[in-house]
């Protein structure tokens, strides 16, 4: 179960672009609180906090205390250029709220896997994080999938993986594929025909290159 994060926060007296503007200027980033049918809050967290929130890996499926509310991340908005944190959503949720959550998936025993190990067979992962519902106050960290005796060509689909009491996937209506375990690629003579083909494009226009640079040097003049 994911461990319960606190963030401190202050509330926000004036909004719009230029307030946010200056608020990340001083190392704040900007958040709203809804939900449960009551008023958005709009606040704002340290960017030093926040950060090593985001660092723990699953923060976007843990319970967090926001001045005393209890909330699930629901949106983190990020520079498209600094990748820094700039807006966040959190949304109201009771103790015992049923929610829907990303869980990522952990694959282990790849060297248990006759197909991988012995095969040089390859993982093919179609989903690297599955959605689930369960109970606000028991969240799953992860959801851990072992490879162990899968061979070439086997597939993982939902119903084989054991979930927590408790949790289930929010898609009921397919048993959808996770991962499967693929042959490894082989080159194929067009493959590398088109490799070879490249390399010789290649090492013909550095050849021309460093004769133009031969050419250009011969063609100097001494200054006076």
């Amino acid at each position: 179960m994911s461990d319960q994060l606190t963030l401190a926060a202050e509330t926000r007296d004036r909004v719009g672009k230029g307030a946010s503007r200056a608020l990340r200027r001083d190392g704040r980033v900007p958040a709203v609180i809804y939900g449960q049918n009551k008023e958005p809050t709009s606040v704002h967290l340290e960017e030093k906090a926040l950060n090593k929130a985001l660092a723990t890996g699953h923060f976007m499926n843990t319970v967090v205390m926001v001045n005393g509310e209890r909330t699930l991340p629901k949106d983190v908005a990020f520079h498209p250029v600094t990748d820094r944190p700039v807006h966040v959503d959190f949304l109201r949720i009771s103790a015992h709220a049923t929610v829907t959550v990303q869980v990522p998936v952990v694959f282990t025993d790849e060297d248990a896997s006759p197909g991988i190990s012995k095969g040089n067979g390859v993982l093919n992962i179609v989903r690297h994080d599955l959605e689930l519902v369960c109970d606000a106050s028991e969240i799953p960290t992860e959801i851990t999938i072992s490879l162990k005796g899968r061979e070439i060509g086997d597939s993982i689909h939902i119903s084989d993986v054991a979930l927590p009491n408790g949790v289930q996937p929010s898609v009921e209506d397919r048993d959808f594929t996770i991962a499967t375990i693929v042959p490894p690629t082989v080159p194929t003579a067009a493959d590398e025909a088109a490799d070879a083909e490249v390399a010789e494009t290649a090492a013909a226009e550095s050849a021309e290159a460093a004769e133009a640079t031969e050419g250009d040097e011969a063609g100097e003049t001494p200054e006076a």
